[in-house]
Order: C-alpha cells, then structure tokens, then sequence
C-alpha cells in the first residue's frame, strides 16, 4: 500500500510547529501570573484612594431585612449551580445519588470562588468524585458539562445584554456600541451554535487522550443554557438589590458580567480587588463611592464568605459519608442522552 507523500508534511514544519507549542507554553506559563502581579498592583496602588470609611457607613446602613434577602438570592445562586453537575449525571448516567452529586457541585463551587478554579471547580471536584467511584473519564466529563454550562449560559445573557444595547460601553474602552451589539450577537449565536452541534453531533464519539467524550442531547443543551442564564442572572439580582436600585438592572448585571470575565483572566484567589476595581471604573459618577464599595463588599460577604461555610460543611459531610460507605463503582456502561 502506496502513501501519498503530499499527505505527510515535511519535517521542517513539522520542528516549527513543535518549536511554536513549546515557545507558547513557556510565554503562558510566566504571562498570566505577571498579568496577576501587574494588576494586584495597579488595584493597590489605587486602594488609598478608595473611601473606605464611606464604605463603612454604607455596610452600617444596610437594613437587616435587605441582607437576608440578598443571602437569600445568593443561596438560591448556589443551589442552582449545583444543578449543573445534574446534567453532567443525566448526561454519563452514572450512578452516584442525586443529592450527593448536587452536594460536590455546590461544595466545589463555594471553594472555586474563594480559591480559584483550579483549587475548587478542578480539584476538590475530581477529588471527591474520586472518593465516591467515578472513573477520570466520567469525572472529565461532568466536569466539562458544568464549566460548558456555566460559560455558554454567560455567553446568552452577556450577549442578549450587549446586542440588544442594554450596556453601553465606557469611554476609555475604546469601542463602540455598534461593535459592541456585533460581539453581543457573536456570542449568541456560539451559544446557538452550540445547541445546533448537539443536535447535528449526536451519538458521535470523540476520543481525547484515549477518553470517549460525547455532546449531550440538544434538549439537555437547553436546560445547560437556561440553567446558567438563570445563576448569572440571579448574581446580577443580588448586586442590584445591595446598590438600593440605583443602577438599572440591566448596566449591574452587565458590570458584573465583565467583572467576572476579568476575574478569571487575572489569577488572584476569588478575585480579589478585580471586582471592586471594575465596578469602582464602570459606575464612576453613578453612584457614590462609598455606596458603591460598601455594596460590593457585602456583596463579597454574602455571596462568597458565608457560602464558603456552608461548603465546608458539605465538604466534611461527603468526606464522613465516603469514609462510612465506601467508594463503590458509579458508572454505568449505558450511552449518554
């Protein structure tokens, strides 16, 4: 049997490209923490210039009834995340009970706010999958169904909110709102496409590193989209509750949004300073300073620090459980929806 040699690419091309990967790696390696270094130190070279006691009386001016409303939406926030690894369950079919995929989802997800992805939406997740008898395929996964879920709902709701007008861009961003309803519409139609390929992909089987990976059925596409659509809309409630609707909904929930993707360009744990630093540039002369860093701040209290409490008790609680019962088999060798 005779082989084209057209087909196989000169060896040449073949160093260059494994010289590119290399040289990539390398500059992805140093550039993100210096980005990190470069705007912690952008966020405290500015931090005297916050008001702080403003922002004080602000938090001491808060109704008691407001907070553990605001809480209440935060809980709800949480508790609707941990339906994305329910998906992930519909979507494998393994066997692990309901409530205690929905417990390692909401535990993973109170750690990965306070310590960053890596540490708790990656980790803490495949360790505790682990502990209960996934395999790394199906852990690998329920994993990429609930980072899917999360980031293409945000990609809907972000870009409904910019192609539809709704955020009009500050002007040291240097772009237009016309270039800004064109990304809005971009980005919806990925979240489209994304639904399309489920329908057009399905039953199809990708082999990544010796792991089958399969697209869920497009009706599970869309409860990924109107599940997450929901969570980010309820963060955006939240923040609009504790700003005392002095912003419209639409321009919090659209600074917010941006915070978040800059929180998770920059790698400092629950992003520190960043959401305080894009609200602080966003809504300048909108609201007070000292209204606005208070409600950020509560914000941070009751959306990041006391969840964290609740998923260490969770946590505690599936560690007890595992050790009690064992880590038996959770898989299924049924085919995803």
């Amino acid at each position: 049997m005779s082989i084209d040699s057209a087909a196989i690419p000169p060896q040449g091309s073949l160093t260059q490209g494994a010289t590119a990967v290399s040289v990539w790696a390398r500059v992805r390696r140093w550039a993100v923490p210096a980005l990190g270094v470069l705007v912690l130190g952008l966020l405290l070279s500015h931090a005297h210039k916050v008001d702080w006691a403003g922002a004080w009386e602000a938090l001491k001016r808060y109704p008691p009834l407001l907070l553990l409303g605001v809480l209440g939406v935060a809980t709800a926030s949480h508790a609707l995340y941990g339906c994305f690894d329910l998906i992930g369950r519909r979507h494998t079919r393994h066997a692990l009970p309901w409530w205690q995929a929905w417990a390692i989802a909401v535990t993973s997800y109170a750690f990965n706010l306070n310590l960053g992805s890596l540490v708790g939406g990656v980790a803490l997740r495949a360790r505790l999958y682990a502990r209960a008898g996934l395999d790394e395929a199906t852990v690998a996964q329920v994993v990429g169904i609930s980072l899917a879920t999360n980031w293409l709902g945000y990609g809907l709701l972000a870009g409904g909110l910019f192609a539809a007008g709704l955020i009009a861009p500050p002007e040291q961003a240097h772009i237009g709102s016309t270039t800004l309803r064109a990304i809005g519409v971009a980005m919806m139609l990925l979240a489209a496409g994304y639904v399309v390929a489920c329908a057009v992909a399905r039953g199809r089987e990708w082999r990544v590193r010796g792991k089958a990976l399969h697209l869920p059925s497009p009706q599970l596409a869309l409860v990924q989209l109107a599940i997450s659509a929901a969570n980010w809309a309820l963060m955006g409630c939240a923040m609009y509750l504790l700003l005392g609707e002095k912003v419209g909904y639409g321009m919090t929930l659209g600074v917010l949004l941006a915070a978040s993707i800059v929180g998770v360009l920059t790698p400092i744990p629950a992003g520190l300073g960043v959401l305080e630093a894009v609200y602080i540039a966003l809504l300048a002369g909108t609201v007070g300073q000292g209204r606005l860093m208070g409600a950020v701040l509560a914000y941070r209290a009751l959306y990041y620090l006391l969840p964290l409490v609740g998923g260490l008790v969770l946590y505690a609680t599936l560690e007890r459980y595992h050790a009690a019962h064992g880590a038996p088999s959770a898989n299924l060798p049924a085919q995803p929806s």
